[in-house]
């Protein structure tokens, strides 16, 4: 029996998080925080779990957990903590890239 072709099961947008329905501000603060995850694993790999207990002052579970990746039950705040306590300098960027979010509210409203 012959195969299908690679025929597409589904319509992709271009960003995992909206194909996963995501609102664009969910998105956004999803997109953020994993931004600051990698920055920290970046600079964290650096160092062995017992040195990461000493610089972030928590306790050895906690440090796996984030070099797991298990970040789900970890704040944004908590994540900038961990970055400052690794040195690194949290910027933001910020550029109004889904201005239709805003115009539909407004056509809601009215």
């Amino acid at each position: 029996m012959k195969r299908a072709a690679n025929k597409p099961t589904h319509v992709t947008h271009g960003n995992v998080l909206d194909d996963l329905g995501f609102s664009p501000e969910h998105a956004t603060a999803l997109k953020f925080k994993a931004e600051l995850y990698q920055a920290i694993l970046k600079c964290a790999k650096k160092y062995s779990q017992k040195e990461l207990q000493i610089i972030l002052g928590e306790p050895q579970p906690r440090v796996s957990e984030l070099l797991n990746g298990k970040i789900a039950n970890k704040s944004v705040d908590k994540l900038l903590y961990y970055a400052g306590r690794l040195g690194i300098e949290a910027k933001a960027r910020f550029a109004q890239t889904h201005k239709e979010v805003v115009e539909k509210e407004l056509a809601l409203a009215d």
